[in-house]
């Protein structure tokens, strides 16, 4: 037998109460006792059928586990790394409030859709870097999130080669803990057009390691201006640059590699289906373990408390006989 709880201050509380209280009613039964000169022995059998049912309810209280049970526990998840766009054009009005910050409320819809799963950050413009490596732990990938802006990478023009062979390089080294490759899926975000080379590429890894490729356009066709410490963007000639989404670059890259388009515009938000076309994927088993699952039977005490409780109030027996 073991106990799921330990003897604390509230028991010891109680029997130290219990104790006391019974030595003063002793006391006090046995000194109208001798003032009387008659016997006080049968408070003995008082005394030992309360510490029964008091006894028992201490024991119930510790919660008594009988049997040595286990049981097996598989946890099962997947392998997401998120690429985030941070080149200045994400700070753009056209999806309200901006672009990046709309990027920003649905990723926290993401990391809370897949909780059970590890999600890895990645932040990309020319360049690519990881912000976060693959985790299960909400609170640093919240925080992470709320902490993105353009000022986090060079402004360079936008390359979609690094951040993806960044995050094939980190699904498929020895870290990922994952060793299905369908389990693995990488979701790009961005509203621009891609200007790298390589690219087509390592999309070809990507689909050759059979790994699940999306992509999220951030913006619309309409565009907006570009918002800069002293107003707005200009190009060499000094015309205002307006940022419009290019999603023919993004989906492309989804169609080439089997994987799926989404677009969050000023009246769209696919943030749901992807959330679902996601969670169509079925995770890995990355671990298993057995946990102790032996049953608490307090009841067992409880009842038997009771029993001796109802048979204490039952039994009416003289204390002192004259």
């Amino acid at each position: 037998m073991s106990w799921n709880n330990s003897l604390g201050s509230l028991e010891g509380f109680f029997i130290l109460l219990f104790i006391l209280g019974y030595v003063l009613y002793i006391l006090r039964t046995w000194r109208i006792a001798i003032r009387l000169h008659s016997r006080w022995q049968n408070v003995v059998f008082k005394l030992i059928l309360r510490t029964l049912w008091f006894a028992l309810l201490i024991m119930a209280l510790l919660g008594p586990s009988i049997g040595d049970a286990k049981k097996e526990v598989k946890a099962i998840g997947k392998d997401i790394y998120i690429a985030v766009d941070l080149s200045i054009s994400m700070n753009a009005g056209d999806v309200q409030p901006t672009r990046l910050q709309k990027v920003k409320a649905e990723l926290r819809k993401l990391v809370q859709a897949f909780s059970t799963d590890r999600l890895g950050l990645i932040i990309f413009s020319g360049d690519a870097f990881i912000q976060c490596p693959l985790t299960e732990d909400e609170n640093i990938l919240n925080l992470l999130i709320s902490t993105l802006n353009t000022g986090l990478v060079p402004r360079t023009g936008t390359d979609f080669g690094p951040p993806l062979q960044l995050a094939l390089d980190k699904l498929t080294g020895d870290e990922s803990q994952v060793s299905r490759q369908t389990s693995k899926i990488i979701l790009l975000i961005s509203d621009g057009e891609d200007f790298g080379e390589d690219t087509e590429e390592i999309a070809e890894k990507i689909t050759e390691a059979g790994i699940s490729l999306y992509t999220l356009g951030v913006g619309t066709q309409e565009g907006a201006l570009i918002p800069v410490r002293n107003g707005f963007k200009k190009d060499p000639q000094g015309n205002l640059v307006t940022s419009q989404l290019n999603s023919n670059d993004l989906q492309d890259l989804a169609s080439t590699t089997g994987g799926r388009y989404f677009e969050i515009s000023s009246g769209q938000n696919d943030i749901g289906r992807l959330i679902a076309t996601i969670e169509t994927i079925e995770g890995e088993l990355r671990d298993t373990k057995e946990i102790d699952v032996s049953a608490n039977r307090y009841y067992y005490f409880l009842a038997l408390a009771l029993a001796f409780l109802f048979l204490d109030v039952l039994l009416n027996i003289k204390v002192i006989k004259l």
